[in-house]
Parts: structure tokens; sequence; C-alpha cells
């Protein structure tokens, strides 16, 4: 059983990491230098509403897995990645709550009413707060598999 918990605890990582890395080093430099703004907005508006869907997935997922192992272990004994990586990603998930409750909000609306100097705002508050996210990430990742 523990197996199968660790694997789902880790496909949502892959998941949220992976979207992540796709949209920052992939996606967003072609779609600046390819796209108008009005266009590349609204695609990056649907892009983000699709993947933070998914996000939200993977955090359910990532939390309720997480404790289960934590559960079922011993915490005087649990290796200090492991607390590591629970403080990054814990802190990663409020950092998510703030993207989807505050820019990403006011950039939905934004493109809805084609407002584009607002939307392209929103959108460059989103960015550094990803880059943070993947940057936290890629941390609790190397935290649980180097400090034992």
């Amino acid at each position: 059983m523990y197996e199968w918990i660790k694997f789902l605890h880790l496909a949502a990582g892959i998941v949220w990491l992976g979207g992540m890395a796709l949209i920052i080093l992939a996606l967003r430099p072609v779609v600046i230098a390819r796209m108008a703004p009005p266009d590349r907005l609204g695609l990056m508006c649907g892009v983000l509403s699709r993947f933070f869907a998914m996000v939200w997935g993977s955090i359910a997922l990532i939390l309720v897995s997480g404790f289960w192992m934590l559960s079922v272990t011993d915490m005087r004994l649990a290796p200090k990645g492991w607390h590591a990586m629970s403080g990054l990603g814990l802190l990663m998930c409020l950092i998510f709550a703030h993207i989807w409750f505050s820019p990403f909000r006011r950039l939905k609306a934004a493109v809805q009413t084609s407002d584009w100097p607002t939307a392209g705002k929103a959108l460059g508050q989103i960015h550094p707060l990803v880059v943070t996210n993947f940057a936290l990430g890629g941390l609790a990742v190397l935290a649980v598999v180097v400090w034992r």
C-alpha cells in the first residue's frame, strides 16, 4: 500500500513541477516571441486555467499522500529531508493559492473584458511566483533525495 501512495505522491509532484518547467522554459518564451499581446494573453490565460486546475488536483494528492506517509512514520526517525520537503511543499501551496486568488483572478477578468494592460500586469505578477515555486520544488526534491 505504501508504494502506491508514494507513487501517487511522486506522480502529482511530477505533474506540478513538469507543468511549471514546460510553461517557464518552453511555452512562455515562444509565446512572447511570436504572438501579439491580445493573442498571447488569451492563450496564456487558457493554458494557465487548465494547468492550474491540474495543480489543484496535484496539491490535493500531494497533501493527502504526504500526510498519510508521515502518519505511518515515527517523525523522530524520519529523514531531515522529509521535514524540509514538507515545509517547502506547504510554502509552495501557499504561494500557489496566492497566485490563484489574486493575480490569476485579475488575469482572467482582464482577458474577459479585453483589458490588455491589466492582463499583462497580472501575468507579469504570476511569472516570478511560478519561477519561485519551481525553484522551491527543485529544492524539495533535492532535500528529500540528499538529506538523509
